[in-house]
C-alpha cells in the first residue's frame, strides 16, 4: 500500500498560501464582461500555475452574440481561456477544469475579501470559484511532487465565461472530454459539504416583442403595445412553473417602453429555464413555440425568440455513482464523511457528463451566499478539498482504485 501521508501533510502546510491566493484573486474583478479584469486573472493564473512546469496555452474565445436593449443583435467580446496539459501521451488522462469569471461586474461595490472570523472569508468569487482554483492548483502540485506523477496524464481547462453559460468555451470542454477517464471540476461544494449529484439543465432565452408606436392621447387605438403583448407572454411562461419542480422558469429581466405618452413598440424579456430531464427540453421548446404563436395572433405584434439550452441536464448514472463512491472512500480515509445531493444549479459539468465523461464537479471549498455580497468560504475546507482531490489522483495514478 502506498504511503500518501507525507504528500497530504505537505498540502496541510499550504493552507496559508491557499488563503493568500484566494484573497489576492478575489481582489481582481473578473466579471464575465470585464475583459481587462479577466486579462489580469489570466496573467495571475499563468504565474501561479507555472509551478507545475507544463506548457500553458492561451486560447482567445470568439465573441458571443447578444440581444441589445434596442432589440438588435450584436457581438460582445469574451476573455481568454487557459489550457495546460501534462503527459498527454499516457492513456486515460484526467480533465480538471474551473472558471475564473464571476457574476460581479466591474462597477460592483463588492470588490475585496475580508475575514469574518478565523475560519471564514467573505469576498467576490471566493467560493465561486477562486477558492476552487486554489484547491486545483495545490492538488496538482502535490501530485507532481509525488513519485506517482509519471503514471497519469492530465489536462487543465480554465475558462472566463462560465457565469454567462460558457458561450465561447463550451466547445473547448466538449473537445477536452474526448479520451478522458474522469472529469474533475472545482465549483463550490454545497453548504453542508456535500457533492452535487444530478443537476438541472439550463437555458437562457430572449423574447423580443415589437408592436406599433402611437400617440397615447391623440391616436392610442392605432398603436399596438409591445409591453402589453409581452405581459401575456410572461404570464404564460410563469404558468409553466405550476407543473411541478422539474421545470422552472425565471423571468430575469424586462426592458422596454419610453415616454409615457407613447404606445411602446418594443419590449424584451430575458428568461432562464431549467429542467430535470433531457426530454423536458423538447417539451419546453414546443411550449415556447405555442406561446409565441398565440402572442403573434394579435394584429401588429411580432415576436422573436433567441437563445437555447446551453447546459443539458446531468444524469447521475452508474459511471458517476462509481466515481462518487471512490471519492467518498478517499474522503473517509481523510476522516471526513462525504455525501451528495441533487441541485438545480448548472455548470460545465453538465456538458461534460452529457458528452459521456463521468464528472465530479463540486470539489471546491464549502461556500455559502454565492452570487451575493455575502459570498463566503470555510477556509479549512481549502486544504480538505485539496487533499481529497490529490488522494483521488494519487490512488488513480498508483492503481489503488481498481480497474477504471
Amino acid at each position: 500500500m502506498a504511503d500518501y501521508a507525507p504528500i497530504l501533510a505537505w498540502i496541510d502546510a499550504q493552507q496559508p498560501r491557499m488563503e493568500s491566493l484566494v484573497s489576492r484573486w478575489a481582489a481582481i474583478n473578473s466579471g464575465s464582461c470585464n475583459i481587462a479584469g479577466l486579462d489580469r486573472m489570466v496573467q495571475e493564473l499563468t504565474d501561479a500555475f507555472a509551478v507545475l512546469r507544463q506548457p500553458i496555452t492561451r486560447i482567445p474565445l470568439p465573441p458571443r452574440q447578444i440581444i441589445k436593449a434596442d432589440g438588435r443583435m450584436a457581438a460582445e467580446p469574451l476573455g481568454v481561456a487557459l489550457s495546460i496539459k501534462a503527459r498527454p501521451q499516457l492513456p486515460r488522462p484526467v480533465l480538471l477544469g474551473i472558471h475564473f469569471d464571476t457574476v460581479y461586474p466591474a462597477d460592483s461595490t463588492f470588490q475585496q475579501a475580508r475575514r469574518i472570523d478565523p475560519q471564514t472569508l467573505c469576498g467576490p468569487g471566493v467560493a465561486d470559484a477562486k477558492g476552487g482554483l486554489a484547491v486545483m492548483l495545490i492538488a496538482l502540485e502535490a501530485l507532481e511532487r509525488s513519485p506517482y506523477a509519471g503514471n497519469i496524464g492530465w489536462e487543465v481547462l480554465l475558462n472566463p465565461d462560465e457565469e454567462i453559460g460558457s458561450p465561447g468555451s463550451a466547445p473547448l470542454f466538449l473537445s477536452a472530454a474526448q479520451g478522458k477517464i474522469l472529469g474533475l471540476l472545482f465549483e463550490p461544494a454545497l453548504p453542508d459539504g456535500s457533492l452535487v449529484g444530478t443537476r438541472k439543465g439550463s437555458g437562457n432565452f430572449v423574447f423580443v416583442v415589437r408592436g406599433k408606436a402611437a400617440h397615447a392621447g391623440r391616436d392610442f387605438h392605432a398603436g399596438r403595445s409591445a409591453i402589453v403583448a409581452l405581459s401575456h407572454i410572461i404570464l404564460a411562461l410563469n404558468k409553466l412553473n405550476d407543473r411541478g419542480p422539474d421545470i422552472t422558469v425565471n423571468i430575469g429581466r424586462i426592458e422596454g417602453g419610453g415616454a409615457l405618452n407613447i404606445v411602446p413598440d418594443l419590449a424584451i424579456a430575458r428568461v432562464n429555464i431549467r429542467c430535470r430531464l433531457p426530454e423536458h427540453q423538447g417539451q419546453i421548446h414546443r411550449e415556447l413555440d405555442a406561446i409565441i404563436k398565440q402572442a403573434a395572433r394579435t394584429d401588429g405584434i411580432t415576436v422573436e425568440l433567441h437563445g437555447e439550452f446551453h447546459a443539458p441536464p446531468r444524469i447521475f448514472d452508474e459511471a458517476h455513482a462509481l466515481w462518487f463512491k471512490r471519492a467518498a472512500q478517499c474522503s473517509m480515509e481523510l476522516g471526513i464523511p462525504l455525501t451528495w445531493r441533487d441541485s438545480g444549479g448548472a455548470c460545465d459539468g453538465n456538458r461534460l457528463s452529457a458528452a459521456g465523461l463521468p464528472t465530479i464537479d463540486t470539489l471546491g471549498p464549502v461556500g455559502v451566499g454565492i452570487h451575493s455580497s455575502a459570498e463566503q468560504i470555510s477556509l479549512p475546507t481549502l486544504a480538505q478539498r485539496a487533499k481529497l482531490t490529490a488522494l483521488l489522483l494519487l490512488k488513480l495514478a498508483h492503481g489503488d482504485l481498481g480497474k477504471p
